[in-house]
């Protein structure tokens, strides 16, 4: 609405808010102009949103009636295995009950925001995996909220477990079977799930090599074996399952039972996973080459990407050891040049002093 105050300026006003906001002119034209284009531009994205959702609605007549649930239930097919049951779990969220059965094309931004404000990390996680497949799926005329306004992820640290604690844990579990798959945890770094399933088959004595696929991303991995770890596949089955009992447990009580453990002997901020980080830091600070440990722990893995981006602390040699081990061969090879050089030289003044005679 476009008014004008005693003092002859001219100022509009929102008819739902009743917020004012001065145009700063006493023009009358001038100030029916800047009226006109301020609702032009308030009303040209809901005409066009209207026209998009028409469209949708004809090309797709369940479009007007799904909702968010309907959406999660489509991802949850199209899932598998382990990650199908991350996602049956994620979706039973309560802070998604906000939304859960909302209409997709009714939803705004504070539908979501307010469901990740009630939630964790999982909720913002996953509300952002629903979102984009609505988007990938042409369910939405347009992004609910933009790729760089949703609230941001804040993981909490995690860190890798010590030698020393890993040497505590080892003193005091007394099933050899557990201290077993801990010492495999600790010298291949593997998921939990894909260390507790390994067979006898996987393990190549000739070649002195573990060898087994990856759930996650079904990828083979290759790793020889040392000494150590040697020693410990000898003591577990040369058939069948390497741990009989571990391999029939799901993860969650294998991570429940090793938590149990840690409490024991007095080690907080530790899982199963931070033998992936331990693996990833150690590989670092050895000089392992970074392309062998994704090709070992999965090329995007978060373990590999943070050991040796920044958290592995690595203490660098001097300099001159380098070129000790490298320069002696560059001077040699430098040396023989040059004495080359000056033979050939010395030939050629021969055969011009010769000529000269």
């Amino acid at each position: 609405m476009l008014r004008s105050c005693a003092r002859g300026i001219f100022f509009i006003e929102d008819r739902i808010s009743k917020k004012q906001e001065s145009l700063k002119t006493r023009d009358k034209i001038a100030a029916q102009r800047i009226f006109n284009a301020r609702n032009e531009a308030y009303q040209q994205p809901a005409i066009n949103l209207q026209i998009a959702r028409a469209y949708l609605v004809a090309s797709d007549p369940a479009i007007a009636t799904r909702t968010w649930q309907h959406v999660m239930d489509d991802i949850v097919k199209t899932k598998l295995g382990e990650t199908k049951a991350r996602w049956l779990m994620a979706i039973k969220d309560g802070s998604l009950d906000t939304i859960r059965n909302l209409p997709v094309l009714s939803t705004i931004a504070d539908d979501f925001l307010r469901a990740i404000d009630a939630g964790t990390v999982s909720t913002n996680v996953y509300l952002r995996r629903v979102h984009n497949f609505a988007l990938d799926m042409n369910w939405l005329p347009s992004a609910v909220i933009r790729k760089k306004r949703w609230p941001k992820v804040s993981f909490k640290e995690k860190r890798a477990i010590t030698h020393e604690e890993h040497q505590k844990i080892i003193r005091r579990e007394r099933n050899p079977e557990w201290r077993a798959f801990y010492e495999l945890c600790w010298h291949i770094g593997g998921s939990q799930t894909d260390i507790a399933t390994l067979h006898g088959k996987d393990i190549d004595w000739v070649d002195e090599t573990v060898t087994f696929t990856r759930r996650k991303t079904s990828v083979p991995v290759i790793i020889r074996f040392g000494s150590e770890l040697a020693e410990v596949l000898k003591s577990l089955p040369e058939s069948g399952p390497l741990f009989p009992r571990l391999s029939q447990l799901h993860e969650k009580h294998r991570a429940k039972l090793f938590r149990r453990r840690c409490d024991s002997v007095g080690i907080t901020g530790v899982s199963l996973h931070s033998y992936r980080y331990a693996w990833a830091e150690r590989a670092k600070v050895a000089g392992y080459p970074e392309r062998f440990a994704q090709q070992a722990l999965g090329h995007n893995s978060a373990a590999v990407h943070r050991a040796y981006a920044k958290k592995a602390q690595v203490t660098l040699p001097p300099l001159e050891e380098y070129e000790k081990k490298f320069v002696p061969f560059n001077r040699t090879l430098a040396k023989d040049e040059r004495e080359q050089a000056a033979k050939q030289a010395n030939n050629a003044e021969t055969e011009l002093a010769a000529i000269a005679k």
